[in-house]
């Protein structure tokens, strides 16, 4: 698929000169679920305008492009469950090819004496233990980071994917840049921000574009995504061939409480 062969699925976002308090405060009042911080999800944006026209009137309009599948395969729709999951707003979710729970564990830099059964009473704290749970999906194990990035540093990337393995990092920060990192070899070979797809860098930074087009994101635009996180799931489950479910975050699970403060 070249860039030629479709027109990215645009979409109107209306933005105010209000603080996002005020939304929240209005969303709360009418019964809409919101959190303290980032992203407001735009339905109960449109909501609030429909709700005061008056400042719909002097909103500033804006287009975003949306991912959405354009061949066979993950599709950002796929994901529209990670909003409402036990994931969070910062977490990192690695996929590494060929080597088992327990080694992926090792090279993430767990002990062996932190490695366990992870349960539901287990989260990651400011001065405690960083939880990672692994579980193995046919030749990928899939290792889930709460509230961490240890496995997206390069130096974690090169040991999941030395002698002849791949690892794909997808890391969400709301309050920071989320991104999607893929290395092949010990080697770094491309990273991306799925919010701004033209970021990238690497030692083959295009190498991933075919997987961008096939959702409908032009490599070569600078437009921003609105929903990237599911996007850049899509993207890893492309890479991969893995699909992730809600079932596959269940616990108890094998993974480790790594002690130390935050990676």
């Amino acid at each position: 698929m070249s860039d030629a062969d479709f027109t990215p699925l645009r979409v109107t976002y209306r933005a105010s000169k209000l603080g996002r308090t005020q939304i929240r405060d209005w969303a709360r009042a009418h019964g809409y679920p919101v959190s303290e911080r980032g992203r407001i999800a735009p339905e109960i944006t449109e909501a609030f305008f429909a709700a005061h026209l008056e400042i719909l009137e002097q909103a500033r309009t804006f287009e975003m492009v949306r991912a959405t599948a354009r061949t066979p395969g993950a599709s950002p729709e796929d994901y529209e469950w990670e909003k409402g999951s036990r994931l969070g707003d910062i977490y990192t979710i690695v996929f590494v090819r060929g080597l088992d729970e327990h080694e992926v564990l090792r090279r993430i830099g767990a002990a062996d004496e932190d490695i366990r059964l992870i349960t539901d009473e287990d989260y990651s704290q400011p001065e405690g233990p960083k939880i990672i749970t692994v579980r193995r999906i046919e030749d990928w194990t899939i290792a889930i980071e709460d509230c961490g990035w240890r496995s997206l540093q390069q130096e974690a990337l090169g040991a999941l994917s030395h002698n002849g393995g791949e690892a794909v990092a997808m890391h969400r920060h709301d309050y920071a840049q989320h991104q999607v990192t893929y290395a092949v070899d010990g080697r770094l070979i491309t990273d991306i921000n799925p919010g701004f797809p033209i970021a990238r860098h690497g030692m083959d930074p295009d190498r991933l574009n075919r997987h961008l087009r096939e959702l409908g994101i032009d490599p070569a635009a600078s437009d921003s995504l609105d929903n990237p996180i599911p996007a850049a799931l899509a993207l890893a489950s492309r890479i991969t061939g893995v699909m992730l479910t809600p079932q596959h975050l269940r616990r108890p699970i094998l993974g480790a409480a790594i002690p130390g403060a935050y990676f």
